[in-house]
């Protein structure tokens, strides 16, 4: 089986061994995708050269006091150190399981953490070894926006048909305002599960009840077109940082789902050319990308799902089969690895990634 990753990257890229078995895609910078953080591929060395053999001595030192999370994202230098691997809302289930747990070490981003702390108990201590990570999709959402928003929506007279539902990438703030609302919360595997509901509740999808969905607009826009069958003119963007979100009244109106004018900026900069790219280059390679991805992306590849769905569809890939899969670098790298201990297994050859 042969794992080919799609890379977002925006120069050169060298691997510390080259292999024959890597295929790097993607290179060179793409002036049309959105801004966000730029990645080269090369991973920077530890600020602290002794960093390592710290947490090591710490992680001895506090034994099963601490349950320690790592996100799929994390470098292997973290992930090392980790009692279990997954994404943010299966790591905060597997902390609220272990209520004997003094210390719950998230090593991850912010909201994450968060999302941790709300599910553990007042006993258990949660903590973000670096309080600087952040996700940018997260903070493309701030609280004051959001509620600002939501006025705009009530001037327009659609408010009260309007059901929020946010993406688990956000903050605390942002998902007590959706339940406040009447709203809920989403996870990229139950997307359209939760945005059924939520017109459900003001109609139903063939009504005329809209969806606020925040803040992600790709997961949004992709769950509403692919999913729920509605069309891209009955999506509108919402920007924050114009009057009234740069839509009027008619627009508000019209629109069945509004959608936050936020992105992964990693996911973000896979583009559709990544994919016919990948596909001359390796005849008969399954495309497979995570829903953070543009519309045009998801679009031009064979599967799409979270990353919980992106490890399943490899592990139980067939031997011998190519797949190249938009997500992120540190992930691929290591579904890479793992295609290459396999028995009856060919290349595994990374071709491109990406975040969130």
């Amino acid at each position: 089986m042969s794992a080919i990753v799609e890379s977002s990257t925006t120069g050169s890229f060298d691997e510390p061994a080259p292999s024959v078995a890597l295929l790097l895609l993607g290179q060179g910078r793409d002036l049309f995708s959105e801004r966000g953080v730029e990645c080269t591929g090369a991973l920077p060395a530890a600020s602290d050269p002794d960093l390592v053999e710290r947490a090591r001595v710490a992680r001895a030192a506090l034994g099963e006091r601490a349950f320690i999370l790592g996100h799929h994202y994390q470098r292997d230098e973290i992930i090392q150190f980790a009692d279990v691997s997954g994404d943010s809302f299966k790591l905060a289930r597997d902390a609220a399981a272990r209520p004997d747990a003094e210390f719950i070490i998230f090593c991850g981003v912010h909201f994450m953490a968060e999302s941790a702390d709300i599910l553990t108990s007042d006993r258990q201590r949660v903590i973000l070894p670096d309080l600087a990570a952040g996700c940018s999709m997260a903070d493309m959402a701030a609280i004051n926006q959001v509620e600002d928003a939501w006025d705009v929506l009530a001037d327009a007279g659609v408010a009260d048909k309007t059901i929020p539902v946010t993406y688990m990438n956000s903050t605390a703030a942002i998902k007590a305002f959706t339940g406040r609302h009447g709203g809920t919360v989403c996870t990229s595997s139950n997307a359209e599960v939760a945005m059924r509901w939520a017109f459900d509740q003001v109609g139903g999808r063939d009504g005329t009840g809209k969806v606020l969905f925040l803040p992600d607009q790709h997961l949004g826009r992709n769950t509403a077109v692919l999913s729920l069958g509605l069309s891209l003119d009955e999506c509108v963007v919402f920007d924050p940082h114009r009057p009234d979100g740069g839509l009027s009244r008619e627009q508000l109106t019209a629109a069945r789902v509004i959608l936050w004018r936020g992105h992964c900026s990693v996911h973000g900069r896979f583009s559709a050319r990544n994919v016919s790219d990948i596909r001359e280059r390796v005849p008969g390679v399954r495309v497979l990308v995570h829903p953070e991805c543009k519309h045009e992306v998801v679009t031009a590849a064979d599967e799409v799902g979270s990353t919980e769905y992106i490890v399943r569809a490899l592990a139980a890939a067939e031997p011998g089969s190519a797949w190249a899969i938009g997500t992120e670098l540190n992930l691929v790298r290591r579904l890479a690895a793992r295609t290459r201990t396999r028995p009856s297994t060919t290349s595994t050859r990374p071709c491109a990634s990406a975040p969130r």
